[in-house]
């Protein structure tokens, strides 16, 4: 089934690295992909940071010439897509805020047009209620991915969806559209970027509910790994089956 992709969407947290620091099998594979002619592309939900400050990042952990995108990245494409370059309010980080302006959209506070819910690490209660209180005008509300916990080297921590549940109860909204894994408009996208046909992508992460779904969603091949967010016991509880299961990164530089 391995044989014959060409590209290797690859998830982040948990799949190549946890909390920053790389797992060793990673470089290993990330070779074995390119000794066989094959391509790979970093995906990642995580929109606390741009595609920028990841590559950066992965640099320094020894990825040569990596290329990232993010669920930031293909939600500002969306919006723009769908309402123009219209005033935001952004509940994110600096980092995020920055990739929506550089997207050409004006960040307002007072007086948006449609309201973005991010993976906010520098998150404030001034935040939180100045979102709940503009979520109560109707106003256009957009996630930029589902993701419940991310993983860190202490534990699972709250993400984008924890907060999105923190909205649901205080004022009975939920997105219209969340953007991110497993919409397989991000995929899509990413096909017609390599062009590459679907059916010769693998997505390989270690979410169920986001990486896994992802694939199945858009006719890719689904390899789960271990290493990060799912455990057996979750596997084993779960609707979504994957096409390949692994512990890690290292199980699958013979299987490519």
């Amino acid at each position: 089934m391995l044989k014959d992709v060409k590209l290797f969407v690859l998830d982040m947290d948990g799949t190549v690295h946890i909390s920053g620091e790389l797992f060793p099998w990673t470089i290993p594979f990330l070779e074995r992909i390119r000794e066989l002619g094959k391509r790979y592309v970093f995906l990642t939900n995580n929109s606390s940071k741009g595609p920028k400050d990841y590559e950066n990042e992965l640099e320094k952990m020894g990825i040569p010439d990596p290329v990232v995108y993010t669920s930031g990245e293909a939600t500002a494409l969306y919006i723009k897509e769908k309402f123009g370059s219209v005033r935001i309010f952004v509940m994110g980080t600096k980092n995020l805020i920055r990739v929506f302006e550089s997207n050409g959209f004006y960040i307002d506070e007072e007086n948006p047009e449609v309201l973005v819910l991010g993976y906010d690490t520098e998150v404030t209660y001034e935040k939180i209620r100045k979102f709940a209180i503009l979520l109560r005008k109707n106003l256009p509300y957009i996630s930029t991915h589902p993701d419940i916990n991310c993983p860190s080297k202490d534990g699972l921590i709250p993400d984008a969806g924890s907060f999105m549940a923190l909205f649901k109860v205080s004022t009975g909204r939920e997105p219209e559209k969340i953007i991110g894994k497993p919409n397989p408009q991000i995929l899509y996208t990413l096909s017609e970027r390599f062009r590459v046909p679907l059916s010769q992508i693998a997505v390989v992460g270690d979410r169920l509910y986001t990486d896994i779904k992802l694939a199945k969603n858009s006719g890719a091949v689904s390899v789960l790994v271990l290493s990060g967010e799912t455990s057996r016991e979750d596997l084993e509880k779960s609707d979504v089956s994957p096409d390949i299961v692994v512990e890690n990164l290292w199980e699958l530089i013979e299987m490519i």
